[in-house]
């Protein structure tokens, strides 16, 4: 009988185990439909508050020339603001929905981990640390560059090389990753130098404009940028060296991967109308008369949701285009051989032509 008894009770606490297996399964498929309805939720925040202000709030840098600073009207010019333009264009089919925040090495992460800012163009460079401890997004490489050292000729004559410089005063803004390679390099090399270090790029250029320090080092754009700037342009001299790999693109926070494929998917809009040839002198007659992968991309193509897919307007790339041209059209004029930087694209030609620009197929 106790045997009958022990039978007779199994039923009944496999039911109850069952239950209780059932609610936790049915708790758990609630709990992930709540993590991706939340996932959802997020994915769409900035684009939402983006629009309903009617701008997006760009961070930049508080003057580089060629890359961001106000022009002789007041207005913010160059080859980032030309980015922040092109997104505006994208989202709102206007790339004068924008509003600009000058923000220095120091300031530029607060800002974009605090909202303050929508995204981060900003010549910043990307890194592991970057992408992982400050919590970034990094939409692409719109410009590959290298820290580079530039010094006055004239108080430093013979000295043709980086390696030539120790014991040397060394002007650099902290905050930045040319900081940490300015001292690996100098300790691989085995050489002294000084360190002058400033938290805003007004006071570095000034610093070592008044002969305070014998070297300045940042990025190599950075440099032909500031030499403009100088009292004596031709009396100062890039060297050679460079010493880091300084690949610069704009940043979005982690967590709104619809925010963070609209900024990449705009960068990679640029490039491919580039390797299209589509300009902004002939985009209305590349969409009325190209072949189909031209059609595709400028959101010609019958039935396509990729517009739609992003939360774009079927013609988000004809608008940056109109706006702005394409990557080497924006290149060119800011701080190509149409600017007074005339930097050389090398390295930043489309992979076509030798370089590393590289996009994505729009398809």
């Amino acid at each position: 009988m106790p045997s009958h008894g022990t039978t007779g009770l199994a039923p009944d606490n496999n039911r109850r185990k069952g239950f209780v297996g059932m609610k936790n399964v049915l708790t758990g498929m609630l709990g992930v439909a709540a993590l991706a309805l939340t996932a959802s939720v997020a994915s769409a925040a900035t684009l939402d508050d983006v629009k309903a202000k009617g701008f997006v709030q760009c961070g930049v840098n508080t003057g580089l020339a060629g890359f961001a600073s106000p022009n002789d009207k007041g207005e913010w010019a160059g080859f980032d603001v030309d980015y922040c333009r092109a997104l505006a264009a994208a989202i709102f089919g206007d790339a004068s929905k924008v509003k600009y925040t000058p923000t220095t090495a120091k300031e530029r992460f607060t800002a974009l981990q605090s909202g303050e800012v929508d995204v981060l163009i900003r010549n910043t460079t990307w890194t592991l640390s970057r992408d992982t401890a400050l919590g970034f997004n990094f939409g692409g490489v719109n410009y590959y560059d290298g820290q580079g050292f530039m010094i006055n000729a004239k108080k430093l004559p013979g000295v043709n090389s980086a390696l030539q410089l120790s014991g040397a005063s060394v002007c650099v803004q902290t905050g930045t990753t040319t900081e940490l390679n300015l001292a690996d390099y100098f300790k691989t090399n085995k050489m002294e130098y000084n360190p002058v270090v400033f938290e805003k790029l007004e006071e570095v250029n000034a610093a070592y404009d008044s002969g305070r320090c014998d070297v300045y080092t940042t990025d190599q754009s950075g440099l032909y940028a500031i030499r403009l700037t100088l009292a004596a342009p031709d009396d100062h001299v890039v060297l050679p060296e460079i010493i880091s790999k300084e690949p610069l693109g704009p940043a979005v926070r982690q967590g709104d991967d619809q925010w963070f494929d609209i900024v990449k998917w705009v960068h990679n809009a640029l490039l491919t109308t580039e390797e299209l040839g589509i300009t902004q002198a002939n985009v209305d007659e590349m969409k009325a008369n190209g072949g189909p992968e031209v059609k595709r991309v400028l959101g010609q193509e019958a039935d396509s949701k990729l517009a739609a897919d992003l939360g774009l307007p079927n013609e988000w790339v004809v608008n940056i285009v109109k706006a702005v041209g394409n990557y080497g059209e924006v290149f060119e004029r800011n701080i190509g051989s149409g600017s007074p930087l005339k930097i050389a694209r090398g390295v930043n030609a489309l992979w076509s032509k030798g370089g590393l620009q590289y996009a994505p197929p729009i398809r």
